[in-house]
């Protein structure tokens, strides 16, 4: 991997923004270089509903990224949730022209592409099309169809839809806060790469990432995506419900749920008491820790009920489709104390909590190898995928000092990406020109253009 291939992940949640900078070292692991943390304001349950403050928030997170690392960022992979995501199955094939040749990169990039055109409901746009088996001529439980014989090529997809409002409304926040988007990835998606392993891909397993606006679901078996879900409720419901069951204000309440804040009520004894100092010189107010456990417990086993409503939904109980490898709980949420045991008692599955250290690097800072940070580590992976350089080193730019003063730092106007266009084009033709980079550049790529594009013209 070239050492100068830096990537950068930009997690957009309901609480916090996070900007991620990392490259994978000689071993293959993940070492994070800088990490910029804000909160998030113009977000709720994972959709932009205020613009301004969601530029406002990326800029904080990602200047803070910068000072932290060094580096300069110019693109970044974005993750994506909310509560317009649903998924769907679908089946579709080609007939190849030639069946005397064996089956490349073309041939799946031509399925995909037909998925693609699929008639979705108005206003909704495909994020990803995830192939899953394949059959050629008939024969069934291909996982990697590349370099086989046959006239016939047919598979079964997993196809993630989406508003396209809400998703250009995203790429809008990153392209005003001065950064290129490139890519787009479902959150579930990208925390599922941060702390599953692939033995667990294979048993079967439901990753469930509790943030602060959503729970996001995804389910794997055989190594193959199965099913994924965003449920629209998350840390911050639970938060809502301190605030009015104690009458306490928001910063209070989220402060008893981290501190004191259990999901099993019988932990806590009725003579534990914490005191709250009261508005203004008002008396403190005195809290029962069993009371705080009882609202938190309710409002955890609300959305764990609805999440294991989708488990089965997909199939959980039919034999071949059993969840070995249990449940792994992720996210901010996952922090909840006895939250575990809860997801234990609730579904009867085999459960634990996921962190994203097993991909970091050996010296990374403690803090980030918190189940909070996971979606941020599985953009910069996905990010490191893409094969971009996402970051410049200040020391690099202070060379080329005239090049920095001629180009705008945010993008606001046509002209100005036209010229952007073409020195991407510039570096595209000295880079992209080894049969290996160009098999490298999905179906996906393409799809990220025509955002952009659309962004171009809606000046």
């Amino acid at each position: 991997m070239n050492k100068d291939n830096i990537a950068v992940g930009l997690d957009i949640g309901t609480t916090k923004i996070v900007a991620m900078i990392g490259k994978k070292n000689e071993y293959g692991k993940l070492e994070i270089l800088g990490v910029g943390k804000s909160k998030s304001l113009g977000v709720h349950r994972g959709v932009v509903n205020n613009i301004t403050q969601t530029i406002q928030s990326i800029q904080q997170a990602v200047s803070e990224a910068e000072n932290d690392s060094g580096y300069k960022i110019n693109d970044v992979v974005v993750g994506i949730a909310g509560q317009h995501i649903r998924s769907i199955q679908h089946s579709d094939y080609i007939s190849r022209p030639n069946a005397e040749e064996v089956i490349g990169d073309v041939d799946i990039d031509t399925l995909i592409g037909q998925v693609h055109k699929l008639a979705m409901l108005p206003g909704e746009e495909i994020i990803h099309v995830l192939p899953q088996e394949f059959k050629i001529d008939g024969q069934a439980e291909i996982k990697e169809p590349i370099g086989m014989y046959g006239g016939r090529l047919e598979s079964s997809f997993h196809v993630v839809v989406g508003q396209a409002a809400s998703i250009r409304n995203l790429g809008r926040c990153v392209k005003s806060a001065g950064l290129e988007l490139s890519g787009l990835t479902l959150e579930p998606l990208a925390s599922a790469d941060a702390v599953l392993s692939q033995e667990e891909k294979e048993a079967g397993v439901a990753l469930i990432d509790i943030g602060g606006g959503t729970t996001d679901l995804a389910i794997f078996k055989d190594g193959i995506i199965r099913h994924t879900s965003v449920v629209p409720f998350g840390g911050n419901v639970i938060t809502e419900d301190i605030k009015e069951g104690c009458s306490i204000i928001e910063k209070q309440a989220e402060l008893l749920k981290t501190r004191f804040g259990s999901a099993w009520p019988g932990e806590n004894r009725d003579n534990e008491i914490v005191s709250i100092p009261g508005l203004r010189g008002r008396e403190p107010k005195e809290i029962s820790l069993k009371n705080l456990s009882k609202i938190i417990h309710a409002r955890v086993v609300e959305i764990i009920e609805q999440v294991y409503a989708e488990i089965k939904l997909y199939g959980h109980e039919d034999p071949k489709k059993k969840l070995i490898a249990g449940i792994v709980l992720t996210g901010g949420g996952a922090q909840l104390q006895h939250i575990k045991q809860l997801v234990e008692y609730i579904t009867g599955m085999d459960t634990r909590i996921g962190y994203p250290n097993e991909h970091l690097a050996g010296d990374s800072n403690e803090e980030l190898s918190s189940p909070l940070y996971a979606t941020a580590v599985g953009l910069v992976m996905n990010s490191i995928r893409n094969n971009t350089k996402s970051a410049t080193p200040f020391v690099e730019m202070k060379k080329d000092e005239p090049e920095v003063v001629a180009r705008p730092q945010v993008v606001t106007e046509t002209t100005v990406m036209a010229e952007d266009k073409e020195e991407l084009q510039a570096t595209h033709s000295t880079h992209q020109e080894t049969t290996d980079e160009k098999i490298k550049r999905s179906f996906f790529d393409k799809y990220i253009d025509k955002i952009k594009e659309f962004l171009d013209n809606a000046e």
